[in-house]
């Protein structure tokens, strides 16, 4: 059981560096094979998420400005996420029994209220 999670964690790890490849050769402001959000195809309403690709394509540049444009709860959010991310794949790579990292309640019901005030404020200064 342990070295399937090794491998599912290197794999993963492996996809996320493929797809940091695809985003640093192929910025979605040049290339529009991306997919679109679905929110914001139908609705023309911006969700939490919209801008997060291009956001991510322009830190890998070193452009903090353009992403902080394109989607500052991303950016901000981005170190977090990493963390998080870092903590699962070290917890399954070392541990005999892999248990998800357990998120504080409060830390959960401010995320989402942080995000909908988010969604709501870009989409009334959009």
């Amino acid at each position: 059981m342990k070295q399937r999670r090794r491998t599912l964690v290197a794999s993963a790890s492996a996809g996320v560096a493929a797809g940091t490849a695809l985003l640093l050769r192929f910025p979605p402001a040049q290339y529009h094979f991306y997919p679109r959000c679905p929110i914001h195809e139908y609705l023309h309403l911006q969700c939490p998420g919209c801008g997060s690709t291009r956001a991510l394509a322009a830190l890998l540049h070193g452009h903090l400005t353009e992403a902080m444009h394109q989607n500052a709860l991303f950016v901000a959010l981005l170190p977090l996420l990493a963390g998080y991310a870092a903590l699962c794949c070290y917890r399954a790579w070392t541990a005999e029994a892999f248990c998800w990292p357990e998120l504080p309640r409060w830390a959960v019901q401010s995320a989402l209220a942080l995000a909908l005030v988010f969604t709501v404020t870009r989409n009334l200064l959009a």
